[in-house]
């Protein structure tokens, strides 16, 4: 209990020992730059005559967010990093995971209309650490781990941007590199011949013929609230049926309550033919600290 609430306290006292937001506009300077961290921490905790009942947790996530985008004359050069990672500990069951998820994303670009450009990207999607899925009787079965599976995907198209906060991807180009490390059937609980659509023995798969589609949006749609969502869809030319379409969007709505505190509430939702067959959903809500720095002013 005693250390349920010291961790408690410190995460309060570092909520409210900083600046929760920085804008420090740099007009001169062709890069615009944002940096996002989130801190969020949730606790329970009863006596041991509690009538009503009730589990001992603490739980606590963080997000870092980092972009770096460069824009002079026809030339663009947008950069982002992007670090989730959340877990709950309930009394009697240990540590298990909540969020997990590193993306790294670069393009550049060269614009040809009013709003489209030429472009090519790389992007990387894996997580950090080891994933399970947790059974009734108390095992647990390892279904995913660092670049286990991780996704390198290479675009080039056309990218339309109407507005500065909503963007489209177009890529008729789209290679793709899965990668499985250590696969030696240990994920047998995902599918013991071909986890991830890699198979047992082998540590990548190549995609080299194949479509991809990215929207993004993010935009403050009310005074203190950002909506932000980005979906994505991948297509093999040489396999492409509608159950093989790969499907994923990701969304989270951030509100703030004062200058230190934000709620979130958002999730993913998923399909990939060689993950489930099965449609995936992940939700999360956050409160707490959000701190934030960059380099321009958010237009109106």
């Amino acid at each position: 209990m005693k250390k349920i609430i010291l961790s408690t306290l410190v995460v309060l006292i570092v909520a409210v020992s900083a600046e929760a937001q920085i804008v420090k506009p740099d007009t001169l300077s062709h890069w615009k730059k944002k940096l996002t961290f989130n801190l969020n921490v949730n606790q329970a905790a009863f006596s041991s005559n509690w009538k009503a009942g009730g589990v001992n947790s603490i739980g606590l996530n963080g997000l870092f967010n980092y972009k770096a985008n460069y824009k002079k004359d026809k030339i663009s050069w947008d950069n982002e990093i992007g670090f989730m990672y959340g877990f709950v500990n309930n009394s009697g069951q240990g540590y298990r995971k909540t969020l997990d998820r590193i993306l790294i994303d670069t393009k550049y670009g060269y614009t040809f209309g009013r709003h489209w450009d030429l472009f090519t990207s790389l992007n990387f999607l894996s997580q950090f650490s080891s994933g399970y899925k947790y059974n009734d009787d108390d095992t647990q079965d390892l279904i995913s781990d660092f670049l286990a599976p991780a996704f390198v995907t290479s675009a080039w198209g056309v990218e339309y941007h109407p507005v500065d906060y909503f963007k489209v991807r177009i890529a008729p180009f789209a290679p793709r590199v899965t990668i499985v490390r250590d696969n030696n059937g240990r994920f047998d609980a995902v599918d013991p011949l071909v986890p991830y659509g890699v198979a047992v023995g082998e540590t990548t798969r190549y995609e080299w013929l194949a479509f991809q589609l990215q929207a993004d949006f993010d935009k403050d749609i009310a005074k203190n609230m950002n909506l932000k969502w980005r979906y994505v869809m991948y297509a093999n030319y040489e396999t492409i049926k509608p159950k093989t379409i790969d499907h994923r969007l990701d969304l989270m709505l951030n509100a703030k309550v004062n200058k230190f505190i934000t709620v979130g509430l958002g999730g993913i939702l998923l399909y990939d033919f060689d993950q489930d067959s099965g449609a995936q959903l992940s939700q999360v809500f956050n409160f707490g600290f959000a701190y934030s720095f960059q380099n321009y002013e958010e237009k109106k």
